[in-house]
């Protein structure tokens, strides 16, 4: 990765303030809670702070955020759901238009490529895509 995910995760959080509005005090306790505690105590943080963003659908940079977190979850607990739940957050900052330009745009859909690979869902090459042709599909 060209970036930092964890400065790119405090860059995104600081300009989210607006996109939270009322929800901002709760937005800053538990990222306080999730940076300096382990465990579950950090996980459980973690997971209001997804809740967080389910309730804020339009908060691009709060989103982003959420995203390079869980790209941090994913690098100290290496498991699937974390891929799986950073593919699902980085499609949905992805399709729509505005969210596709910028720095955080880039850095994620670098992100998105980075939790496909951890899930061993690269891109195919010309020989895969050929012998997939090739399979016979059903019969005998």
């Amino acid at each position: 990765m060209q970036f930092d995910a964890a400065l790119a995760a405090q860059t995104a959080f600081q300009t989210a303030e607006p996109e939270l509005g009322s929800d901002w005090d709760a937005a800053v306790e538990l990222e306080n809670t999730f940076s300096s505690n382990a465990g579950s105590t950090g996980r459980e943080a973690y997971e209001g702070l997804l809740d967080l963003a389910q309730r804020h659908p339009t908060a691009h940079s709060f989103h982003a955020f959420c995203i390079y977190i869980t790209w941090q979850q994913a690098t100290e607990e290496t498991i699937a759901r974390h891929f799986e739940t950073g593919m699902k957050l980085c499609e949905a900052y992805l399709a729509p238009r505005e969210a596709q330009t910028g720095k955080d745009s880039e850095q994620i859909k670098e992100l998105y490529e980075s939790f496909r690979a951890g899930l061993g869902l690269e891109e195919e090459d010309e020989i895969q895509i050929e012998f997939r042709k090739d399979t016979p599909k059903g019969g005998d």
